[in-house]
């Protein structure tokens, strides 16, 4: 018999769960699956803050907080916004905390904690949403501040295995690893179209490797680790591959998901098959290809390779204000400029909402 038709979208859905990396809700709702989650970031704030559509929300949200300041009413907006999602969804929508104050603990609490208080207001409840916070030092030691006040966290701008312990570390739900550096989407030219990205892009080891730790240590102490949710991709080859590193799951932007569900799935045409997913990424893991196990213990966007230290769980990158954590992106040229690009576009897009406000309450 035949093999039924099916997309690659659709396959990737039996693999791991489908996220949508984008805030539009006519799009949500054209899309041929129900997304997990939908997450945000500046950019899309920004993008889905200028539509037309929320043109007169807009205008009565700058007339309602016309004295609380900018980031207010930013605030009030994306949470409005992913209040008009959250039924076009089964899990969670989520925002990020301001990145130009990705570096300061104390402000990055007070925009979490705003978000918190505008997502209640609107009838949105913290098994709904989720507030991602960029991985510094600080971000991360806000985060873990957060977690214990029962605020889910995940940890984004992730590049290195450092930054994933911390999160573990911080109680975070969810980490997105970027597979591909931000400056990828504007420039191709530093971008390269693996055949197999699962196993030969280079970030493709890092993830793996987070995942090793995270499912280590599950193993030895029973607590919850955070599910990757990758991010970040250029093909749809690379969003097929988080399935066969196994991941929970990706976060796709549109262009993505589109090309996704036009392309017919054919198995000859893989470079490998993904079990259905597991109930428990953790707990109960699918087997991992042998093509995918060479992956453990290297990392080629390293120059000596290997190194044990960025393994060790036992470091405490939270203490002292994420000194530790500072310290290593520090050491590492790769995440050190990764992490930078990513705060940088991010920033110019706030930058860009911020003055959108302000045009608003001139009116």
């Amino acid at each position: 018999m035949a093999e039924a038709q099916i997309s690659w979208l659709q396959k990737l859905e039996e693999q791991l769960d489908v996220d949508v990396d984008w805030m539009d809700p006519e799009y949500i709702k054209s899309l041929p699956i129900k997304p997990h989650d939908q997450t945000s970031n500046q950019i899309f704030v920004d993008v889905q803050m200028s539509n037309e559509s929320n043109r007169e929300l807009l205008a009565q949200v700058a007339n309602e907080l016309k004295d609380e300041g900018w980031l207010a009413i930013y605030t009030r907006m994306a949470c409005l916004m992913c209040k008009k999602n959250i039924d076009l969804i089964s899990g969670r929508v989520l925002l990020q905390t301001s990145p130009s104050e990705a570096y300061n603990k104390e402000k990055t609490l007070e925009h979490a904690r705003l978000y918190d208080a505008e997502f209640a207001r609107v009838g949105i409840t913290r098994d709904r949403y989720c507030i991602k916070i960029p991985s510094t030092g600080p971000g991360l030691c806000a985060a873990e501040v957060l977690s214990r006040e029962g605020i889910p966290t995940l940890g984004t701008a992730l590049f290195g295995l450092p930054q994933a312990v911390a999160a573990s570390q911080a109680g975070c739900i969810y980490i997105s690893p970027y597979f591909n550096e931000v400056r990828t989407h504007k420039d191709r030219s530093v971008w390269t179209d693996y055949e197999d990205p699962a196993t030969e892009s280079p970030m493709s080891a890092r993830v793996f490797n987070i995942l090793e730790v995270y499912r280590r240590l599950y193993k030895e102490t029973g607590k919850e680790q955070p599910f990757l949710k990758n991010a970040s991709f250029i093909s749809v080859k690379e969003a097929m591959a988080c399935a066969h590193l196994g991941c929970h799951s990706a976060t796709l932007e549109n262009k993505t998901l589109d090309e996704l569900a036009l392309l017919v799935y054919d198995s000859t045409k893989q470079p490998g098959e993904v079990a259905a997913k597991p109930i428990h990424v953790y707990k109960s893991p699918n087997p991992t290809a042998e093509r995918i196990q060479k992956l453990a213990r290297t990392d080629p966007l390293s120059p000596g390779g290997w190194n044990d230290v960025v393994a060790d769980t036992s470091i405490d990158y939270l203490a002292h204000n994420g000194a530790a954590l500072d310290d290593a992106i520090a050491a590492d040229a790769v995440a050190t400029q990764r992490l930078k690009d990513a705060l940088d576009v991010f920033v110019k897009a706030e930058q860009r909402s911020k003055a959108r406000i302000e045009e608003a309450l001139k009116l």
